[in-house]
């Protein structure tokens, strides 16, 4: 792994850029703190920070429309409108008050609750990415690899379950 494992760099149209770790988001407020996802989402186990907290933490500039993931483990990359998942994203970091496991897509992984009910297409199942190691927040739109079509999308997934 990089000398950045275990890191996750938050930056662009921010007021306050922060490199975090797991012990940093640990000691976040208790009021962004989301403890036991699994009473979220029965697929889902550990905690997190809600999106609304870490806006909050670095202090996002208004004109920031997007949020990048990015996630250099497996070269995957989504930028996502802010205002249809300031509400609905997480960001987990922790499964039984240890770091989330490589094997669960840790250290840190980008979750939206219930994505299909942000209604639009620019929210699907591949705007919850594994790996973060960097978040950053844009005025356009930034780079975004996710699949284009449904075959593309498959392919995604079955390289995914065979690697």
């Amino acid at each position: 792994m990089s000398d950045n494992a275990g890191k996750l760099r938050v930056d662009g149209a921010v007021e306050s850029p922060q490199s975090f770790t797991f012990e940093s988001l640990a000691a976040v407020d208790s009021r962004f703190q989301v403890l036991d996802l699994q009473r979220i989402d029965p697929k889902k186990k550990g905690d997190a920070i809600s999106l609304a907290g870490l806006l909050e933490v670095v202090r996002v500039k208004p004109e920031a429309k997007f949020i990048g993931l990015h996630a250099a483990a497996d070269n995957f990359h989504a930028s996502i409108p802010l205002d249809a998942i300031r509400e609905r994203g997480l960001l987990i970091y922790r499964v039984d008050d240890a770091p989330l496991p490589v094997k669960a897509g840790g250290p840190f992984r980008f979750f939206i609750i219930d994505h299909a009910a942000c209604k639009t297409h620019e929210v699907d199942e591949c705007a919850n990415v594994k790996f973060v190691d960097h978040i950053e927040f844009t005025v356009e739109r930034g780079f975004d690899n996710r699949p284009h079509d449904e075959a593309e999308h498959q392919a995604l997934h079955e390289k995914e379950s065979h690697g």
